[in-house]
């Protein structure tokens, strides 16, 4: 079995039991790389972690907002929003958030781990851009959390391993990653994609009407001539949609969907919730939820 734990507003986690590994470990397929712990820490203010005894994994913490370092051989590195680092298995380090961060963390192992990890000691930039493909790497990161929450038999433990290959591959051959998606030329396509690839922060109209090279004043006109509504309520409606997928397809609770859309106060996100869709985020789940049991 494994558990799972809470330490931060909004965090999930999963931890895999010994016995768990030792049956990932014992399976030809699963043994070429896997998942010993995962998760996701929104906000995490004062997060710290010190190993001075060395663990057999490989630590990936990829920061979605904020800022934190780490420290390993003696030196010491900054990593800030859109930055990832992979920690070598078998060496002591230290890491930490400065104030706080939000990070998506994996502990993984397997015969061809050292793979994914060669070269990326260093923190590696994966910022917005036109083929960025930010959102469809945290589903598979989502998805990969879904399914060992919900079982740990071997075809569980097979489609995990698979999904974190796949997830891995976005990090370690991010070119290729980007290369698959065809670059929008479109200016409101462009700042579609850019709102996607935010769903889990706050922006701002400026920053959109920058990222697709306009002022704020022409782009909003053009935006909502196109789209029938203004550019935040644009955005505002994907980050409810969001939602609802979440509360169909999840078992997080409405806390931990408020803070994986970067809203920080969930009575908030329920009465905004309430607006856009007439009824509260619960009701809205009890009608249409998909998790049985």
């Amino acid at each position: 079995m494994h558990g799972r734990k809470d330490g931060f507003k909004g965090e999930q986690s999963i931890v895999l039991s010994p016995v768990v590994i030792e049956k990932e470990e014992g399976d030809e397929l699963v043994s070429s790389l896997f998942v010993t712990d995962i998760g996701y820490y929104p906000n995490a203010t004062n997060h710290f972690k010190e190993r001075k005894k060395a663990i057999d994994q490989y630590v990936l913490i990829y920061c979605v907002d904020g800022s934190g370092w780490y420290q390993l051989r003696d030196k010491t590195y900054k990593v800030g929003k859109n930055e990832f680092f992979i920690l070598p298995a078998g060496v002591p380090h230290v890491y930490g958030a400065e104030g706080e961060w939000t990070i998506y963390w994996v502990h993984f192992r397997g015969e061809h781990a050292s793979v994914y990890a060669e070269g990326l000691q260093t923190p590696h930039k994966i910022g917005v851009t036109v083929n960025s493909r930010i959102r469809d790497r945290i589903s598979i990161f989502e998805e990969i959390l879904h399914t060992l929450y919900h079982g740990s038999g071997v075809e569980e433990l097979r489609y995990a391993s698979s999904l974190l290959h796949h997830f891995l591959a976005t990090m370690r051959y991010l070119t290729l990653y980007r290369q698959s998606l065809p670059e929008q030329t479109d200016i409101v396509e462009a700042a579609k994609h850019y709102m996607h690839e935010n769903l889990e922060n706050s922006i701002e109209l400026e920053a959109v009407a920058k990222y697709v090279g306009y002022s704020p004043s022409h782009f909003s006109v053009v935006f909502k001539k196109a789209t029938g509504v203004s550019p935040l309520a644009y955005f505002t409606q994907l980050k409810i949609d969001y939602a609802c997928q979440l509360l169909r397809e999840t078992v997080l609770k409405v806390y931990q969907i408020s803070y994986k859309l970067g809203i920080e106060d969930p009575l908030y996100f329920s009465r905004l919730f309430s607006k856009v869709k007439g009824m509260s985020p619960s009701k809205y789940r009890e009608m249409n939820n998909k998790i049985i049991g």
